[in-house]
């Protein structure tokens, strides 16, 4: 998957088209929304969804673990969308090959699941993270102190549309960097966009298939 590099707030981001990002100094693979069991959620109510997605997903995380190998994996919120079904026992299974890498949840709104489950998952859940003066909510931050700590969230799915030929629009997930706050993109595939509209001085990298690449803002 491609990648792009960022130097930003000090330190080292690499921005996959895998729809995470590696903080370097903190040996950090960071992610939001995987939305782990919303399929099978989905399935239950008797809505027809595609099989495999949580498969498709996991081997997604796992080639990422693979390229960088993280000492910690921050999730920052809606790691699971809902109650415990049969998506998240094949997390646990997915889970044993990686005991060696710390998983940290950032708590979401769809992060529900009791207490002494995600413990028996090797996750340690926080309400919010802060590392080297970064900071991690699930819900986005509305704070403009550029000299506060730099926020990253989830939660909102963003996207960016694009203009192609024959006045096409493409709608595309996004990593998003504001002033004072970020924004990641939902790594779950099952998962909608909601439209930024960035302003100039902030910067914006899409995502299209296995490309990544920073969109200039007018």
């Amino acid at each position: 998957m491609e990648e792009v590099v960022f130097n930003f707030q000090q330190q080292t981001w690499h921005l996959s088209a895998g729809k995470a990002l590696y903080w370097l100094e903190e040996k950090a693979l960071i992610l939001s929304d995987l939305h782990l069991g919303k399929s099978a959620h989905f399935r239950k109510a008797g809505i027809a969804v595609p099989a495999g997605l949580i498969q498709e997903d996991l081997y997604r995380l796992q080639q990422l673990i693979t390229h960088y190998h993280p000492e910690k994996i921050i999730v920052v919120g809606d790691m699971f969308h809902s109650s415990e079904n049969n998506d998240v026992q094949y997390f646990r299974l997915w889970r044993q090959q990686f005991l060696h890498i710390r998983f940290e949840l950032v708590k979401g709104n769809h992060d529900i699941l009791a207490a002494d489950l995600y413990a028996s998952l090797h996750i340690t859940v926080h309400d919010t993270l802060t590392l080297q003066n970064i900071h991690f909510i699930h819900e986005p931050c509305e704070s403009e102190d550029e000299h506060g700590p730099y926020t990253f969230s989830g939660h909102l799915h963003p996207g960016v549309a694009i203009a192609g030929g024959g006045r096409q629009r493409l709608r595309l997930p996004c990593f998003y960097f504001g002033k004072s706050c970020g924004i990641l993109p939902a790594f779950g595939r099952f998962t909608g966009l909601a439209m930024l509209a960035p302003e100039t001085d902030e910067v914006v990298f899409a995502i299209a298939n296995n490309s990544i690449f920073k969109i200039t803002v007018a």
